[in-house]
């Protein structure tokens, strides 16, 4: 490199860190080292780590020795005693400053099999398994996530740490009292008041399986729709085949309807009501006219309070689902539905005979 960094100062550990912070999957456990005020972070550098695998080695050994002079530059307020590496390819670097810096050692640590990635050419798979026996044999400290990565070195005649993987970022919210199911059209019709209230009422007692094209532009500007969308119990799915769907109301306890209370509304039958129940979910839906036609499959809410009340009612039914309801649903076939039609025809004379029974 030219020149070595300089010697005097306080110990640091630098982190090389393959991706952004916000991104890396060891996100946690380098946050953990990082509230060490002597640990230090350094990003990706304008060569992506990725292309000291593919270039010619001589190429990628200068390319690194100017890389390693950069993040030494970046770093201040003392000298690295520790960097710490988290895959095959940032060996190029890594190596440049620890020449660069006397007294500074190597943290190689692996969390993945880089060297037989399923994603790399036979040509990368070589370079990389180099890089790899390169990294860990310089190596004062090789933290494995699995006993089988430790394993894998100790076999190899080298020493490594098992430091399993953490996932502290990760939500571990307690409740879950209740999976709610919403099924169809998120927009002009849906009362995001009532989610809304629904949602504070219940806090993380409730999941609530959004499936069905969001439509924000027909809300727009409306402020219960921006509460809802924030509230992490609330998960939003998309438009779903009729496969995948089902599978869900499987996984839930209750089905919902979210309509606002009005005329366009309140006449209609949500035709949700009937698909909840072919799996045996009950809905609960506000006070609307319409849905008495299928009373058997509803709990009609008249305020939030209820609504939610009616929800949690409902807790713990996926695992045994209204075996009842479900019959009752499966009977509600478009023949059958269609019997004043089929009637109105043969009295017409445009259908002669009885329909078969298998109609």
């Amino acid at each position: 490199m030219g020149t070595s960094h300089p010697s005097a100062g306080p110990p640091l550990c630098v982190l090389l860190l393959p991706a952004p912070l916000e991104r890396f999957i060891l996100r946690d456990q380098a946050e953990d080292l990082l509230r060490a005020p002597r640990v230090v972070a350094v990003g990706p550098g304008r060569v992506p780590y990725g292309a000291y695998g593919r270039l010619p080695r001589a190429v990628a050994r200068r390319l690194a020795a100017l890389e390693a002079r950069r993040m030494l530059r970046s770093v201040r307020g003392g000298v690295p005693r520790a960097v710490v590496i988290f895959h095959a390819l940032q060996e190029p670097v890594a190596r440049a400053i620890v020449d660069a810096v006397p007294g500074c050692e190597l943290w190689y640590w692996r969390w993945d099999r880089y060297e037989v990635a399923y994603d790399a050419s036979p040509r990368l798979r070589a370079r990389l398994t180099e890089l790899h026996e390169a990294a860990a044999a310089r190596a004062a400290l090789v933290p494995a996530v699995s006993s089988e990565l430790a394993r894998l070195e100790t076999a190899a005649g080298r020493e490594a740490t098992l430091v399993p993987m953490s996932a502290d970022g990760f939500p571990a919210p307690l409740g879950g009292r209740v999976v709610a199911i919403s099924l169809g059209h998120l927009g002009r019709r849906t009362d995001w008041a009532l989610l809304r209230a629904v949602g504070e009422r219940l806090g993380d007692d409730l999941v609530a399986l959004m499936v069905g094209a969001l439509h924000e532009d027909e809300s727009k500007g409306d402020l219960d729709l921006a509460a809802v969308r924030a509230m992490p119990q609330f998960v939003w799915l998309g438009a779903l085949d009729d496969e995948a769907a089902a599978r869900l109301i499987m996984c839930s306890d209750v089905g919902f309807v979210p309509f606002r209370v009005e005329p366009f509304n309140d006449a209609a039958l949500p035709y949700r009501i009937i698909k909840y129940a072919r799996l045996g979910r009950h809905t609960v839906t506000p006070a609307l006219a319409g849905v008495q036609t299928w009373a058997r499959a509803v709990t009609v809410a008249a305020d939030p309070a209820a609504f939610a009340a009616a929800l949690l009612e409902h807790a713990g039914a996926r695992a045994h689902p209204d075996a009842e309801l479900r019959e009752w649903a499966l009977a509600q076939t478009a023949p059958a539905q269609n019997a004043p039609l089929w009637e109105r025809l043969r009295e017409l004379g445009i259908v002669e005979e009885e329909e078969p029974e298998e109609r």
